[in-house]
């Protein structure tokens, strides 16, 4: 399993299917991270939908997401399930950025945040706007999420 990218790293380019909630419709396409030079990036992985901590920290974000976006910042939902799942996801909770889809895992492998049984470790990455990790979270067991506050504090610090 490849290692988790070190702090000052540029996490290798990906691109993944989603899509998001806006005015009542589910909007899809792609998303890739070299499209998102110029702007830092929140990337939130997370083991399933619907589940109770991935819920509480997807619904935090979502319910913090104009903080996030004050600093600039991109944020994606990042999980296994397909699109389907994630748009019920999203509209039962009303959850506002994008949820993508890694089926297989492959960008979860290359964050190096895989685990037995529950398929990827809960994770928060902040790339900044030139493409390098400035800042990570990733958890063990996965039952604990940094709060939006923490988030907006990371993105703060950031350069112009």
């Amino acid at each position: 399993m490849p290692s988790t990218p070190k702090i000052g790293d540029v996490p290798g380019e990906f691109r993944l299917s989603g899509g998001q909630l806006s005015g009542g419709a589910f909007h899809l396409g792609d998303y890739s991270l070299h499209e998102q030079r110029g702007n830092p990036v929140v990337l939130a992985f997370y083991p399933g939908d619907d589940t109770p901590v991935c819920t509480a920290q997807l619904c935090s974000y979502s319910d913090g997401l104009e903080q996030l976006q004050s600093a600039g910042a991109v944020v994606w939902g990042i999980s296994a399930q397909g699109i389907d799942s994630h748009e019920r996801f999203a509209r039962a909770r009303q959850l506002r950025m994008p949820l993508l889809s890694d089926p297989d895992r492959a960008v979860a492998r290359s964050f190096g945040i895989t685990a037995p049984l529950i398929g990827l470790r809960r994770s928060v990455f902040i790339i900044d706007a030139g493409g390098r990790l400035r800042w990570k979270h990733v958890t063990a067991v996965g039952a604990t999420f940094p709060p939006t506050a923490a988030l907006a504090s990371q993105l703060a610090t950031l350069p112009v």
